[in-house]
């Protein structure tokens, strides 16, 4: 099942994509107990599911709009956290930034939930902020049950489903200030989408392939299976003393191919457009204002 928080004229609502017929079904209009915010539907956890799958078995036509008829928000457009990030976690990328990957203790970081747009959103340039913008395709989790201290060989049962996310980044500003945030935080600078896979539609998370492209050109091709800390390991090492609720978003990392890596670098620029393709989930598309 693929998830949306979509709007149709000035209704923003909670749905599912029929993929075979190109349709979104309009969840709380279908079944009014259903909340109209993501959050709230991945909070009841399994209950949410059943409920879906029970309206999908006999849809309406009343129900639903097509695909193309509606605007897909970010399927959650304000994050109730930061978004937790995951810092070189491809060996080849941390080799492009210049230093070596470290395999016991990985780099975690965070954006605002105020960088949070969707699918086809305009990602902000930010002249006035930063001359060197640019991409990281990556595979995103979202946390679906409260945990705390969880094992690895139980994480993936906290996992409410996968996305993609762009984490846009001013590489001047993460230089400049010595940190992260500022530099991974700028308005726009987390596209998500288009959608929520359930992970039941996923066997496997550390084994999909992921490709960026910009303006065409394939920038970043690799696979999952390249993650140094696979997606059990990462919920694991988080929850050890935090707790992950539903909705948490993390984002694994990005492979090699990144503007920065490249000699000379290649930046970001108004008018460009990324693509950002993961296998079994589909394709983020968004263009620099």
């Amino acid at each position: 099942m693929k998830f949306v928080t979509a709007k149709h004229g000035e209704r923003v609502f909670v749905g599912v994509v029929l993929e075979q017929t190109n349709m979104v079904v309009d969840l709380p209009k279908a079944d009014e107990t259903i909340p109209n915010v993501m959050l709230d539907c991945i909070a009841l956890g399994d209950l949410f599911i059943h409920k879906v799958e029970q309206l999908l078995r006999t849809p309406k036509e009343e129900w639903m709009y097509r695909l193309e008829n509606v605007q897909l928000l970010a399927p959650i457009p304000r994050p109730s956290k930061n978004i937790f990030c995951i810092g070189k976690n491809y060996a080849d990328h941390a080799a492009e930034m210049g230093s070596v990957a470290d395999r016991e203790n990985m780099i975690v970081f965070s954006k605002a939930p105020t960088t949070v747009i969707g699918h086809e959103e305009p990602i902000l340039r930010h002249e006035d902020v930063t001359g060197q913008l640019d991409y990281e395709g990556e595979l995103a989790v979202v946390i679906g049950k409260k945990g705390k201290a969880i094992e690895k060989e139980r994480a993936l049962e906290y996992v409410f489903g996968y996305t993609i996310i762009n984490d846009v980044t001013a590489r001047d500003l993460q230089e400049r200030h010595k940190q992260y945030l500022l530099g991974k935080s700028l308005d726009s600078s987390c596209p998500m989408g288009p959608w929520i896979v359930h992970r039941s539609a996923i066997s496997n998370p550390n084994s999909l392939r992921i490709e960026t492209k910009v303006n065409g050109e394939v920038r970043q091709h690799a696979s999952t299976e390249q993650f140094i800390f696979k997606i059990e390991t990462i919920i694991s090492t988080i929850s050890k003393g935090m707790t992950l609720e539903p909705g948490d978003i993390i984002a694994t990392g990005t492979p090699a191919g990144v503007g920065k890596g490249m000699n000379p670098p290649r930046f970001l620029q108004s008018g460009d457009v990324i693509e950002i393709t993961v296998e079994n989930i589909g394709t983020l598309r968004n263009r620099v204002q």
